[in-house]
Formats: C-alpha cells, sequence, structure tokens
C-alpha cells in the first residue's frame, strides 16, 4: 500500500435508526479498508464492520500486545461466516510497530491480502481516541454501558445464587428505551455437560440522568435473586435445574 508505515484511522458509522447498524469501519492510508481496499464479501456482499461495543474500549481487542490475536473486523451478507463470510486479522505489537497480517474469510480459501505494518504510538492513540468516543450512543446505550460496568464489577451477587452474567444490551432499532440482561444458571463450565438455564430480565430506561438509572438498576438487580422476576427464555433441559417451561 505505501513504502512507509500505514496510517490508521477508525471511523465509526451511525446511520439513523432502521437503516443499518453501527460499524466500527478501518481507515488505511486514507482508504476505507473494507469498501475499498477488499473486493467485498462472498457473491459481492458487502464487508459490514464490526459494532464499537465490541472492537473497541479499555480492553477492545484492537489493543495491540507481543501476543498474536485474532480479530474479527467485519461480516458480510446473512451472517452465518461460513456462508456469506467474515473478515479476521491478526493483531501483534512488533517493536516499535503494530502488525496486522494472517488475514482470513472463512468463506473463501483463497483470499489473501498484504501484510499492514503500524507506528504504535499512532496506532495506539487512534484506538484510544476511537473507545472514547461516544457520539453513536443512545440514551439506552449509555445506561446499558454503566450497567453491565457495575454488575461486572461486583459478580459476588451472581454467585450467591449460582449464575453467571452472559450479557448486557439494548438494541437501538427495537424498543430503544429498554436494556436486557441476560443470566445462565448455573455458571457454563467447560468440564461438565450438566444441565441449565437461561433467564432473561427487560428493564425500562427513561430520560433520567444515566448515571442515576444505572446505579438504580444495579440496585434492584443484586437486592435479591434475580431469577425470581426473569423470564426464562432458554437453555439445556432447565426443569432439571428447577425451571420447568411454563
Amino acid at each position: 500500500m505505501t513504502t512507509g508505515p500505514d496510517l490508521l484511522s477508525l471511523s465509526i458509522v451511525c446511520p439513523p435508526p432502521g437503516e443499518g447498524g453501527i460499524e466500527v469501519r478501518p481507515i488505511v492510508n486514507g482508504r476505507d479498508l473494507l469498501a475499498d481496499v477488499l473486493p467485498g464479501g462472498v457473491g459481492g456482499s458487502r464487508y459490514l464492520g464490526v459494532g464499537p461495543r465490541y472492537l473497541l474500549g479499555q480492553d477492545g481487542p484492537l489493543h495491540a500486545t507481543a501476543t498474536p490475536h485474532e480479530v474479527r473486523l467485519a461480516w458480510s451478507g446473512c451472517g452465518v461466516e461460513m456462508c456469506c463470510g467474515a473478515l479476521y486479522v491478526t493483531v501483534r505489537r512488533d517493536g516499535e510497530h503494530v502488525v496486522w497480517a494472517g488475514w482470513r474469510d472463512p468463506a473463501n480459501q483463497d483470499f489473501h491480502l498484504p501484510e499492514l505494518r503500524f507506528t504504535a504510538g499512532q496506532y495506539e492513540a487512534e484506538v484510544l481516541r476511537a473507545g472514547e468516543d461516544r457520539s453513536w450512543e443512545w440514551p439506552a446505550a449509555v445506561v446499558r454501558r454503566l450497567l453491565e460496568a457495575g454488575l461486572r464489577g461486583r459478580e459476588d451477587w451472581l454467585v450467591r445464587w449460582d449464575c453467571e452474567l452472559e450479557d448486557v444490551w439494548a438494541s437501538r432499532g427495537e424498543q430503544p428505551d429498554q436494556i436486557h440482561v441476560l443470566l445462565r444458571h448455573p455458571p457454563d463450565r467447560a468440564d461438565t455437560d450438566l444441565p441449565w438455564a437461561q433467564f432473561l430480565i427487560t428493564l425500562p430506561v427513561s430520560a433520567d440522568d444515566p448515571s442515576d438509572q444505572a446505579e438504580h438498576l444495579e440496585a434492584q438487580l443484586t437486592a435479591g435473586d434475580p431469577r425470581a422476576t426473569a423470564e426464562l427464555c432458554g437453555g439445556d433441559n432447565p426443569e432439571q435445574v428447577g425451571y420447568p417451561w411454563p
């Protein structure tokens, strides 16, 4: 692409609700990597960037370390990787540089893309800047972020009820004034194959201060057994752990 170090910029694209999801678009040397440099997914489907909630942030996967790790940058078509494709790259720190290499698309075995090499200082500064950009968040997304941070910071309340926090999310397109909390009982243990139940808790979001709402919802959730007011929404033989289907 260039004879010198590559330059990275991360653009967060936020279309109107109902017109597409929020994407992180990597801009390399002034060109949209997903749109201009790459030909698109299988069958001509264009690549859609992964959302900022998963790609950015203090512990986001774009941060580079000496240990190489694979990052999913985009998906394509129907969303099933082996059918329509997805874009992965391996990120690693190499001295004063950050390297993107080992590109792959599960739906395209002949996929190739040259190695990219960024100056570590410029790269990390851009990843941090993009991670601090919250302009794409709507009110429920702000409350969701604060609530999830609070809940994950005190998982003792779940240990008491033998549960695991699987996810906390908000949808901009559907019910944008709600937050959803997903729990699993008992927690997922890789060395066992036991019955389990999955619970969904839906929480309303108002126009009040996001910090106050997150604090209130955290106190509400941790006051007692969260399964008591939750909806059974999944599992493997949940009746064997005391939660038969309605």
